[in-house]
């Protein structure tokens, strides 16, 4: 009977003990109460930890990482690197069958067409979060509000992400989002250090941290993530605003995906599946702000962020929006440019 018992409850805590990983962008979903609503449906804890740029979610999955969290949530750019070094696994449909809810725009996304490596969590836009009673709306119509030297808009913060900051730079250049180009991409390395030179430059900052600063008032502006900025204005809409430039910049979709060595692989299935569901994942988009590529959610979700342009681009915003685009080889000469741009002073 002893022994009974001790296996008995050798079980019980092997359940208890049952753990999801999660290494995910910061203030990206609700931390304190969706662990707990998957708990609750499925017994398995969350753990979550955090990252503020891709390049920083990459460098931690090398340095074994990869064998330490279930569930990553890159964006689009970053799959076919993550798939060619063998850092994510192969996703199984059949234990995925919320995947259906999918938008089919976002089944045959380029950087993993038919969700092969990854299913969908949000998708959004990359613009300008500025004070009103310190910068006026016309003026945050153009990047130049941040690039132009001759303007004044008060203490600002840059973006710390190659590719968001880069291709900022270039659209402001008249270049191409993506450009290789190398006289291109010096133009934009300069004009980033130049930039970060005027004394009103906070400098770099990556996540949320843009977003905190012009919150609390320390900076007046900063690039940030669209529903990082309409999460805080929805609490300060007087004194807050967002806005696309018209020069143009990025629109993202950032997935789940399992890494190659994921402890818990049965618990990150179970994961993507239910964060797939309509309600589940109309709370998601509800609480952050940013769009969902969940066609199923779209009845649950909150009325005023589908009449917000700065969460539903309309379409004369969206023909000024690109995807970051994979590379390959020639991410290295991007890489070069953003290391000059971020290490010269």
């Amino acid at each position: 009977m002893l022994v009974a018992l001790s296996v008995l409850w050798g079980c019980t805590a092997f359940k208890a003990a049952e753990e999801l990983k999660i290494f995910i962008w910061s203030e990206y979903m609700d931390e304190e109460n969706m662990p707990q609503d998957f708990e609750k449906a499925t017994g398995i804890k969350v753990r979550l930890d955090f990252y503020e740029s891709n390049e920083e979610m990459m460098a931690k999955l090398q340095a074994g990482g990869v064998a330490k969290y279930d569930i990553i949530v890159p964006s689009d750019y970053f799959l076919p690197g993550l798939i060619s070094l063998k850092l994510i696994q192969p996703l199984d449909h059949s234990r995925i069958p919320n995947l259906k809810n999918l938008g089919v725009k976002f089944k045959a996304a380029t950087s993993d067409p038919g969700n092969t490596y990854s299913a969908g969590w949000q998708w959004g836009t990359v613009g300008l979060m500025y004070r009103r009673n310190r910068i006026k709306g016309p003026d945050a119509q153009s990047w130049s509000i941040i690039f132009d030297s001759q303007k004044d808009p008060g203490s600002f913060v840059l973006i710390d992400s190659m590719r968001e900051m880069m291709g900022i730079a270039l659209l402001y250049l008249g270049y191409d989002f993506n450009s290789v180009n190398p006289r291109e991409l010096e133009a934009a390395s300069d004009l980033l250090i130049q930039t970060k030179k005027r004394p009103i430059c906070l400098g770099f900052k990556g996540g949320v941290g843009g977003k905190n600063d012009v919150v609390a008032g320390t900076a007046n502006a900063a690039i940030v993530y669209n529903g990082d900025a309409i999460k805080a204005i929805a609490q300060d809409p007087g004194n807050l605003g967002f806005v696309v430039p018209e020069e143009g910049s990025e629109i993202w979709l950032d997935s789940m995906c399992i890494p190659a060595k994921a402890p818990n692989p049965d618990a990150a299935h179970k994961w993507i599946n239910w964060i797939l569901d309509p309600k589940v994942n109309a709370s998601l988009s509800n609480y952050n702000h940013f769009a969902t590529p969940n066609e199923a959610a779209m009845p649950y979700l909150n009325k005023e962020d589908l009449d917000n342009p700065g969460v539903w681009p309309p379409p004369e915003i969206r023909e000024i929006l690109y995807f970051a685009k994979d590379l390959g080889q020639d991410n290295r000469l991007m890489d070069e440019a953003w290391t000059r741009a971020r290490s010269q002073r």
